[in-house]
């Protein structure tokens, strides 16, 4: 049995992906292949996002408003907020499971390079490939303080500024720094 799976096809113009399409399935049925219609969708990114008329076998590819691909949400605006807000929550949840070492006496030092491993990576791995916009920058710095105040266990009614807080862990805000590194890479 022969399949391929996950494809993704970019293009500027539709007339474009169009024949890419049409080249796509000439080439799979020389190898006994056939594109799933059913299976198979279309998404234009854009500002204004209107609907593509990509056909296959006198058949309309459905317009989608979002999918996700390699572990990462895309939306048609372009937007990244949704996929920032699911990867802080997920990094939230890890941090959670293992609270009691990022919480203890060990080293501060040591502490903090656990929690950027194994807490920020999760965090990071959507947004380093993303282009980050205002609010996600925010989200981000925000989930930064969060992790923070939670390995020195400072709640949110202690009143305690973030710069104290950035003081008491021996660092600055550098999340942002740490993606902008990542993506030079």
């Amino acid at each position: 049995m022969k399949y391929a799976d996950d494809i993704v096809l970019l293009a500027e113009k539709e007339k474009v992906l169009q024949d890419m399409f049409d080249k796509l399935i000439e080439i799979g049925r020389c190898y006994r292949m056939e594109v799933n219609v059913e299976k198979t969708n279309v998404m234009r990114i854009s500002r204004q996002p209107f609907p593509v008329k990509i056909m296959i076998d006198q058949k309309q590819l459905e317009n989608v408003e979002s999918f996700k691909y390699l572990c990462i949400m895309l939306t048609n605006d372009g937007r990244c907020t949704c996929e920032i807000k699911s990867r802080i929550a997920m990094a939230k949840a890890a941090f959670n499971k293992k609270r009691a070492l990022f919480t203890t006496t060990l080293d501060l030092k040591l502490r903090k390079k656990l929690v950027k491993c194994y807490i920020w990576s999760v965090a990071l791995y959507g947004p380093e490939i993303l282009t980050i916009r205002a609010v996600g920058q925010k989200h981000l710095e925000s989930f930064e303080m969060w992790s923070w105040r939670r390995m020195e266990k400072i709640s949110w009614t202690d009143n305690v500024r973030n710069e104290e807080v950035l003081l008491r862990v021996k660092g600055q805000r550098n999340i942002l720094h740490e993606i902008s590194k990542r993506k030079a890479k």
